[in-house]
């Protein structure tokens, strides 16, 4: 019930704040993004086989966000930042369609 408040005040605070993102930082917010939402379909799928871990997940979200961060940063400093930003978000997709195959088969039994 917590995670639920905290994400619709999160929600609440950024429509009325309306907060506008660093110039720097906006090639890297789909990146991010993309990454977080790897770390939460294996969330849910680990909580569906009941292998979740709090502690795993919260390094796993952190971790996922900075490597891919890290990783297209990287690639913008040596002129490649489009080709990384592009393998990460194979990769990343990747993960993500595995987790929802999984999530799937748990969910409906398919």
């Amino acid at each position: 019930m917590l995670a639920i408040f905290g994400v619709v005040l999160g929600v609440v605070l950024a429509l009325v704040l309306k907060p506008e993102m660093p110039l720097w930082l906006q090639p890297y917010l789909p990146i991010m993004i993309v990454a977080a939402l790897d770390a939460l379909l294996g969330a849910w799928r680990a909580a569906l086989e009941g292998t979740f871990s709090d502690r795993v997940f919260a390094v796993s979200f952190v971790s996922n966000v900075a490597i891919a961060a890290l990783i297209v940063g990287l690639g913008d400093a040596i002129g490649v930042g489009s080709q990384l930003s592009t393998a990460v978000l194979v990769v990343l997709g990747i993960r993500i369609f595995t987790n929802a195959a999984g999530i799937r088969r748990k969910v409906l039994h398919a």
